[in-house]
Order: C-alpha cells, then structure tokens, then sequence
C-alpha cells in the first residue's frame, strides 16, 4: 500500500524561488501548505495550484511573529496533517549603511530571517522525528559568505539561517532528518542561470538525498 505523502509548507510564499520550489514539490505528489503575509496574493496562489488540480491550503501569519506563525502551522497540520517537508523563504532586504541601521529594524529582520525559522523546526521537527523522516530545507544566499554593509540586516540573517541548517542538520541527521540550505550566490532572475526553476531543482535535490551533515550545504552558483 502507497503510504501518502504529508505537506509540503512554504514559508514565506511568492512569486520566485518558494513559487518555483513549492511548483516542483507539488509535482512530486505532495499537498501544499502556503505560508504568506499577503493573503490576496495567497488566496490567488491557492485557486491557482487547485486549478491544475493540486491539493493546496493557503494559511496567512508572518514570519517574523513567533505566535502568529504558530498558529499558522497549527492550522496547517489540522488541516493536511504532519508536514513532509519545510521549506523556509522568508526574509527582507533593507538596504544599509550599517550604521544606519537601527536596533529596532535590525531585531526585527532577525527575527524574521532566522528565529522564525527556528520557531518552524521546533514546531514541525518532532512529528518527523517520530515518524523516521522528514526534510527541513533553508533558503540561504550569498550574503551568508560575502557579507555587504548595503545588505547588512540581510548578511547577518543569511549567515544565521546558515549557522541555523548547518547545526539542525548535525542534530537531526541520527534520527533520518534530511536538514539542507541552498545558498544562492547569484541574483535570482527568470531566463537566467539563477531562475527559480533551476533553483528549484538543488532543493530538490537535498530532498532527495540521504541524511548528512556533510552535505547539508549546496552552494548555487548558477
């Protein structure tokens, strides 16, 4: 008997990579739980997948707001059951200098970049970890290793969501935990070698592969 599979969720859904990654999990048979700010985008995101005949829920929260994106991944498990697969795109470019960058705004895209993806593993981890397997996968960008003082909220959240992966994928490797980032050190753009779809395919990729830390990180390089 074909055991089915559990959600895919996408934090931080929209047009680009999370469109392209959550379009090319759903043709590999997994329902999707859409995580979004923007609900009229969402809903829109939603009766488009059902219409090519995709199980698809929409679920508005955001990231940067631990308890409205638990409540979101709450609803999302009663809704479509344990998830499968997390893929975490939430995160804001605020441009710099550093120092003009103030604590507030800093805290707040942390909190956004990183802790929520934080919140999600604790939150998803443990029902994967009880069923053997499971897949958390990051996106990360080249920030993380060329840091910019005109991206500088946006480097050090990058560099976090690294740091973030690189030790879940350690901790969760021994209990058949897939944990990967894709580090995305190029500009994203349609028709080129950084195309969401061609982004979409490394994702995959970590999906597909076999639980080790060793290999928890795909550098895309286009």
């Amino acid at each position: 008997m074909t055991q089915s599979k559990g959600p895919a969720i996408i934090i931080g859904y929209g047009p680009g990579v999370s469109g392209a990654v959550a379009e090319a999990f759903a043709k590999e048979g997994y329902p999707l739980a859409l995580i979004a700010r923007d609900t009229t985008k969402l809903d829109a995101a939603v009766t488009a997948f059902r219409a090519s005949g995709i199980a698809a829920r929409g679920f508005a929260a955001d990231a940067g707001h631990a308890t409205a994106l638990t409540t979101a991944l709450d609803a999302a498990r009663d809704a479509l059951g344990d998830a499968e697969v997390l893929v975490y795109n939430a995160a804001l470019w605020r441009p710099g200098p550093v120092l003009a960058t103030t604590p507030e705004s800093f805290d707040a895209d942390f909190q956004l970049c990183v802790t929520g993806a934080l919140v999600a593993a604790r939150a998803l981890a443990p029902a994967m970890i009880a069923a053997g397997r499971g897949t958390l996968l990051f996106t990360g960008g080249g920030l993380a290793l060329y840091p910019s003082p005109q991206a500088p909220s946006l480097s050090v959240g990058k560099a976090g969501i690294r740091a973030l992966a690189l030790m879940l994928a350690a901790e969760l490797a021994p209990s058949g935990i897939r944990v990967g980032t894709v580090t995305i050190a190029g500009e994203v753009a349609a028709g080129t070698p950084f195309a969401p779809e061609k982004i979409a395919d490394a994702f995959l990729a970590l999906h597909r592969s076999p639980p080790d830390p060793t290999t928890a990180e795909v550098v895309f390089r286009g």
